[in-house]
């Protein structure tokens, strides 16, 4: 039972906000935020923002400066603590590294082939979700001022990655709405 999507319905699936959009919007705030989701502003952002940063921080991890940067981090993660011990820092790093560039290729194909996306989001999800638990790991990550527990430079810095877990998914719903639409209009 295949249905033909109109313009309207296929914004719907790939946006269901957008609905929202110019129509109903009356005040300048509610029409500016129509405006960039018309736009796809944020997907835009967040999708070549990833790819930027996976590409370069997936290429440094495989120099010795960036395999020697991680490896407090991955030392002292329950999770991938193994993944060192196996391969040691430098071809453990790299293949890190090579995980983190094929996610960001996934998602740029991901723009002509959904399917594709979906693949480099989960990829970035496993990495970000592992890497999210080293802020409580890793030494140093929480720091103690005045009996207050606190995130210090290394905690603010891992905590982006939480950051990331959350785009990742965000990644992950857009290229599935996408390769939802592509299904039905191949039926």
């Amino acid at each position: 039972m295949s249905q033909a999507l109109t313009g309207q319905t296929m914004n719907a699936v790939i946006r269901p906000e957008a609905q929202i959009g110019h129509a109903i919007a009356k005040s300048a705030l509610t029409k500016l935020a129509a405006w960039i989701n018309d736009r796809n502003i944020p997907f835009l952002i967040i999708s070549i923002g990833m790819i930027v940063m996976l590409l370069w921080a997936g290429s440094y991890k495989m120099t010795a400066p960036g395999a020697e940067g991680i490896v407090p981090l991955v030392s002292n993660s329950p999770l991938i603590s193994w993944h060192f011990k196996l391969f040691g820092p430098y071809i453990g790093s790299d293949i890190i590294g090579s995980t983190e560039i094929v996610a960001a290729l996934l998602m740029v194909v991901g723009y002509l082939r959904p399917q594709a996306g979906i693949i480099g989001g989960l990829i970035a999800t496993g990495m970000f979700a592992t890497t999210s638990t080293m802020i409580i790991t890793t030494p140093g990550a929480i720091v103690s001022v005045h009996g207050l527990k606190y995130m210090g430079f290394l905690g603010l810095f891992l905590f982006k990655d939480v950051i990331s877990l959350g785009a990742s998914l965000y990644l992950v719903t857009y290229f599935g709405q996408r390769a939802i639409l592509s299904e039905n209009k191949s039926q």
